[in-house]
């Protein structure tokens, strides 16, 4: 598949670049992508939910009654869990949630998530640029030069560049990775996929 390659104010330069079937062209896996979306979602969360059971709860240990001839259920302790304030029974304790995955496995996800975007024409192609301070206001105009808009997208470059990065953090659906933390969740989430020219040959490489 061959793509054209844009300059930053969305016009086209006249080169192509062509994406590489074994990257952008394999039968895709779905189940592989779920696991994937699944283990990314899960090795984020905290796991730090906590309650106190009847033995955290700070209270009296005194006996509430005596033990027989009340006509009622005995009670032991103003901690028990029926009373408001009591302990909870069974509540939730700090757990992590994280997993492990194949490195094929995570490899075939991220590939057919590629090819899924490639399929749906949502994969652009912009030649390297640079800011020499962080502009948000021209990361935007960039865009909005591709026809973009407020569609979540996903910068993809070669190599980390910091001023890029600055730029595209306050924008909201905007995100700017490199070839090595590019992840099928952020390939699935983002509306349109954009490749810094110089980045698909690292990413052949790292594929």
């Amino acid at each position: 598949m061959e793509l054209k390659v844009y300059n930053i104010k969305g016009e086209d330069t006249g080169r192509q670049v062509n994406l590489n079937d074994s990257i952008f062209g394999v039968e895709p896996n779905d189940h592989a992508i779920y696991l994937d979306v699944k283990q990314f979602m899960a090795n984020n969360r905290q796991g730090t939910h906590k309650s106190k059971e009847r033995a955290e709860i700070a209270g009296s240990t005194r006996k509430l009654k005596k033990q027989k001839g009340t006509g009622s259920a005995r009670f032991g302790s103003i901690k028990n869990p029926i009373f408001r304030g009591g302990g909870r029974v069974f509540g939730p304790r700090p757990k992590d949630y994280s997993f492990k995955l194949n490195k094929k496995l995570k490899l075939v996800a991220r590939k057919s998530a590629l090819t899924y975007k490639a399929l749906s024409e949502e994969v652009f192609i912009i030649e390297d640029f640079n800011f020499e301070t962080p502009q948000t206001k021209q990361y935007q105009e960039i865009k909005n030069n591709l026809k973009l808009g407020d569609k979540k997208s996903l910068l993809v470059l070669g190599e980390a560049n910091k001023n890029i990065y600055l730029s595209s953090r306050n924008l909201q659906g905007s995100k700017t990775v490199t070839i090595s933390e590019l992840t099928t969740y952020d390939i699935i989430n983002a509306k349109a996929l954009i490749f810094a020219e110089s980045s698909i040959d690292a990413l052949e490489k790292t594929f």
